[in-house]
């Protein structure tokens, strides 16, 4: 066990972490097998969304998880599961066809110069 001040809250510190980054790693770990066993839309959904926080945390870096979203996606294909579209994704694209009404623009008057001293 350290000594020095810092170094034990370090240790606490190192614990704590490993904790959660093993819970993490655990959620990824059986979304993807659930997937596996069953594959449907909510699953791979599911498995995409841990893979997203593991990112998210810096548990894992972006292409380990670009990776494995591609594999999921391929036994996906294989399993003829068709992805659902988003409700966000649904929302943005209704958003996107109203039409924006523009403010006016409203222009300032000229700033007057200070009068010069005699």
């Amino acid at each position: 066990m350290p000594i020095i001040k810092s170094a034990i809250k370090r240790a606490k510190q190192t614990i704590k972490r490993r904790d959660r980054n093993v819970g993490i790693k655990k959620d990824i770990k059986d979304a993807t097998k659930a997937f596996i066993a069953t594959p449907t839309a909510k699953n791979l959904s599911a498995a995409h969304s841990e893979l997203d926080t593991a990112v998210k945390k810096g548990l894992l870096k972006k292409n380990t998880v670009a990776r494995r979203k591609s594999q999921l996606s391929k036994i996906a294909k294989d399993a003829g599961v068709k992805l659902e579209t988003g409700k966000k994704t649904a929302v943005k694209a209704a958003a996107a066809e109203k039409p924006v009404a523009k403010k006016p623009v409203v222009k300032k008057a000229p700033a007057k110069k200070p009068a010069a001293k005699k």
